[in-house]
């Protein structure tokens, strides 16, 4: 699918990886609705890029929510063609903590926003997808979501993160397959390490130090490198329910 002409939305889209995905398809000629919890930095966006961008305050937990978005996205450009799944958390927490047994409450939010949202915008989206016209080979759009390295090699503290993520990388296929009569592709990305909102939050020498144990580039992704990515799995009609791990060859110790 050819991104000129087409409409992306993108959850996550005001930061990192999902901003840096928006970035890419407005640069192509496509259309793009940011779903963003973060309505400062989502206006502010949408500002900056103009008449191809709408912004959609939206809470992917919420059906009504990303109703409201998808609404307002087709409102403004008659169409979702492409669904880019970014918005997410990673709140650390032992199972067993100093302090006692992990908080079953966030444990429960974050397999919430992760993967539960991540579902959420899927379904919803999917139901507008299929009536667009069908392109060559019969397609109709295409969902890209994000997973990460820590699905396969979480490190502790990460319990709630890996098992959210590793639903993410465990229902592609099955989507895929049941999406494949309405000409709809479903491929997930498992980024490691990456300069994101999230990374920036620790002092550059630990930054420095974490890009160091990526084998080959010996530094963290760039945003640019995940929307990449993702174009290129818009454009290759071939790549189809398959989880890709985006990660320099790195896989995380225990610690």
């Amino acid at each position: 699918m050819e991104p000129k002409g087409k409409t992306v939305m993108v959850t996550g889209g005001a930061s990192g990886l999902g901003e840096a995905c928006v970035r890419r398809f407005i640069a192509e000629g496509a259309s793009a609705a940011v779903l963003d919890l973060d309505g400062e930095k989502g206006r502010r966006l949408a500002d900056e890029l103009g008449s191809q961008v709408v912004f959609c305050e939206t809470d992917v937990t919420d059906e009504s929510s990303v109703t409201a978005a998808i609404d307002k996205t087709l409102a403004a450009y008659e169409a979702i063609h492409v669904v880019i799944n970014c918005a997410g958390v990673g709140w650390p927490a032992k199972v067993l903590g100093k302090e006692g047994p992990m908080e079953l409450e966030q444990f429960n939010r974050v397999v919430q926003i992760n993967l539960v949202g991540t579902v959420n915008v899927i379904r919803l989206a999917a139901a507008k997808m299929v009536l667009n016209p069908p392109e060559e080979d019969g397609e109709k759009g295409v969902v890209i979501n994000t997973a990460s390295a820590a699905a396969y090699d979480g490190q502790i503290g990460q319990a709630a993160y890996s098992a959210s993520k590793a639903g993410v990388v465990g229902m592609t296929l099955p989507i895929a397959r049941e999406f494949a009569e309405y000409g709809i592709r479903v491929v997930t990305v498992a980024p490691g390490l990456f300069q994101t909102p999230m990374m920036e939050t620790l002092p550059e020498k630990v930054q420095v130090a974490l890009g160091q144990m990526v084998p080959f580039p010996k530094r963290l992704g760039k945003p640019s490198e995940f929307a990449r990515l993702a174009g290129d799995i818009v454009e290759n009609p071939m790549l189809n329910g398959e989880t890709i791990r985006l990660d320099g060859a790195i896989r995380m110790t225990a610690k």
